[in-house]
């Protein structure tokens, strides 16, 4: 099969760059092995959190000449990657995901453990306030489900009474889930999401009601609109104060949405998803990638003018450690990777790791290199990338998207 572009990897970067690619006009694949890193989303995109240990608040892009040359925001540099990420917002929108935020000033968004943290952007459903600004309620509600043990209303609680806010607590069900307490495993996010439609959102609405009394507002878990925004629109018309909601720890509903929804939109843009395979290796001639093959395909090969491999990085596979070294396992790209396995880390647990910033090498167009050849063809993005900590920074999906955006067009201008 040939291809104008192929993608390797399904996740946000993948997405993002394929969504860009198809509405070129190009002929565009992408093929995933299934679950990425957007099942564990918080809701909402960080650009550039942190820096020196201090948290940045203010013109976060300002920032970006300060970093090392080998981060890849240095690569992009500061005016396209203004222009880049402005795309971001009206992507998202496209696909039927609300967001807040500017690219000149980082919000602070709740986290599940009920920290305030910097981010860009947030899914409009989710707490999010100014920095500078205190929190907008005097008293909030924080309502889980009975049994769910995936969310922390007690960290929560602590979290925002140190912000001035006084906290309730409190437990609802609805008989819709009591099938899912067969099994505590069974009593997940994405599963409770499932059952509620129509009349179980009336029916957790009015126990919200019952039991939110005089707060401001009411804070619950994300346990709704994994396939769409009309479950949370009934839900909110239907209780009596505003409703905020909190992401839960994985597999997040956000997360979810947010993959299928941009899934959905590059399908729509013409697109072709090969879900649930591997590329196990590709052929090169000279220094371009001509074809690859899939674990599904076998013998059969997949060809394109241009790819761009976006698999992540130990999370996801796309970057693999053993006892003896790190390597790429697609292609077996050059990496940053310096020293044996005892230089890999730091004893200290939480001192900033080298393993964090390894990845693979690239030119300033993040064309990789193989046996320091570059391969003109190809372009890696995302968490795969070498040359920045995206856990220290606060970095990970502006960098994401951001490298997305730039190969795609690379690739399309």
């Amino acid at each position: 099969m040939k291809f104008d572009t192929i993608i390797i990897g399904g996740g946000l970067s993948g997405l993002i760059s394929a969504i860009e690619c198809a509405r070129a006009g190009r002929k565009t694949a992408i093929v995933s092995a299934g679950q990425s890193a957007l099942h564990f989303w918080s809701g909402s995109f960080e650009l550039l959190g942190n820096v020196d240990g201090k948290a940045v608040i203010d013109n976060p892009l300002d920032l970006v000449p300060s970093l090392p040359a080998p981060h890849p925001y240095r690569k992009i540099g500061a005016e396209r990657l203004r222009k880049l990420l402005s795309r971001v917002p009206e992507i998202l929108k496209e696909a039927g995901l609300k967001s807040y935020g500017t690219l000149d000033r980082n919000h602070l968004r709740l986290t599940p453990l009920g920290f305030m943290k910097p981010a860009w952007l947030t899914l409009g459903d989710y707490v999010a306030v100014d920095a500078d600004k205190p929190l907008p309620w005097k008293k909030v509600a924080i309502v889980n489900i009975y049994s769910y043990l995936d969310f922390y209303p007690r960290f929560l609680a602590h979290g925002l009474e140190n912000r001035g806010v006084k906290c309730s607590m409190a437990a609802v069900n609805i008989p819709e889930l009591n099938v899912l307490r067969k099994s505590t495993t069974e009593m997940r996010a994405t599963n409770m999401s499932r059952f509620f439609t129509d009349e179980a959102v009336d029916h957790l609405a009015a126990e919200v009601n019952k039991v939110a009394g005089d707060a401001d507002a009411v804070i619950m878990p994300a346990v709704l609109g994994i396939y769409s925004d009309a479950p949370v629109e009934r839900f909110r018309k239907a209780v009596k104060m505003p409703v905020w909601f909190v992401p839960t720890t994985p597999a997040s509903v956000p997360g979810v949405r947010c993959q299928l929804s941009l899934r959905d939109l590059f399908i729509r843009l013409g697109g072709e998803f090969l879900p649930g395979d591997t590329v196990k290796g590709g052929e090169f001639e000279g220094n371009r990638l001509k074809r690859i093959f899939t674990v599904n395909l076998g013998d059969m090969p997949l060809e394109a003018d241009d790819f761009i491999i976006s698999t992540g990085s130990f999370f996801g596979h796309g970057l693999i450690a053993d006892i003896e070294r790190i390597y790429e396992p697609v292609f077996g790209l050059d990496l940053n990777v310096k020293g044996g396995r005892t230089e890999w880390y730091e004893k200290d647990f939480y001192a900033s790791q080298p393993y964090m910033t390894y990845g693979v090498i690239t030119d300033d167009k993040f064309h990789p290199y193989k046996n320091g050849e570059e391969i003109e063809n190809l372009y890696a993005t995302g968490a795969l990338l070498a040359g920045f900590n995206a856990l220290k920074e606060g970095s990970g999906a502006g960098i994401t998207l951001a490298t997305a955006l730039h190969a795609a067009s690379c690739i399309t201008e």
